[in-house]
């Protein structure tokens, strides 16, 4: 009881994140969305341990979980980062005003740079939103985008594309063969099928996954649809601007 009554007040993420285990977990989630299995072997510990904790991670919304398209008795568990900024925030604050947590300011220009590849199963709609985003808020990084089996671009990707002032029009779907031995600093799959038959490429640190489900595949209707992709591109825009993060950082740490 007396520990109970001298962490009560304590802050939310302190009690979520305080656990040695919850802290690993919450680790290898922010640098890729990843299922049970890849998390229990990231952290070595038994599977109903690393379940039980997620699902404490869960109730508390810094982890959210959805049903892999690739294999629908799987799931990917994504962190919320912002919403893990948003308590860590409040954590400071809790011990003194002074210590309240800023978001970080947008990197410099000329200070993101690097090799990102995005990859889709169709290359017709999320690997191309996702090239199109990142390029136009950081031109000096060299991104591309392919697919496992090409389509041609989703006439919605465009409409939506349109709305953030990018012209997509012009794009063609790329199988990712193209960039087959090239180096990378982000080989990203944004499809769980994708993700499954990705080949190695040389040079980049391990493959990130950002589970997103197709828009294409949603509602029966073009405005259903449109909706779908509208998320979708909601969702790449707030990733992108913590790779972008990512990216400034690992720049820093090689000059």
């Amino acid at each position: 009881m007396t520990t109970d009554r001298r962490t009560a007040g304590a802050p939310p993420f302190l009690r979520l994140a305080g656990e040695p285990l919850r802290w690993d977990l919450l680790r290898e989630l922010a640098r890729s969305d990843q299922r049970v299995g890849d998390l229990v072997t990231a952290v070595g510990q038994p599977q109903n341990l690393v379940s039980y904790h997620l699902r404490k991670l869960r109730s508390g919304g810094l982890v959210t979980g959805r049903r892999s398209s690739a294999d629908g008795r799987d799931t990917y568990y994504r962190l919320d980062l912002g919403r893990c900024a948003e308590l860590l925030a409040g954590t400071g604050k809790g011990l003194h005003p002074a210590l309240e947590l800023l978001p970080p300011p947008p990197p410099p220009e000329g200070a993101v740079r690097g090799r990102v590849l995005f990859l889709c199963t169709g290359n017709s709609a999320r690997s191309q939103m996702a090239e199109a985003l990142l390029r136009r808020r950081a031109p000096q990084v060299e991104v591309m985008s392919a697919g496992s089996h090409p389509k041609p671009l989703h006439p919605n990707a465009v409409a939506v594309m349109r709305e953030y002032g990018i012209d997509l029009s012009g794009h063609r779907g790329k199988h990712l063969g193209e960039f087959a031995g090239q180096r990378f600093d982000h080989v990203i799959s944004l499809c769980d099928k994708v993700r499954e038959v990705c080949p190695e490429f040389p040079g980049h640190p391990g493959p990130v996954h950002w589970s997103m489900p197709d828009p294409s595949a949603a509602g029966d209707t073009p405005e259903a649809c449109h909706a779908a992709f509208s998320r979708a591109a909601e969702e790449l825009s707030t990733r992108i601007g913590f790779l972008l993060q990512n990216l400034a950082h690992s720049q820093e740490t090689r000059s």
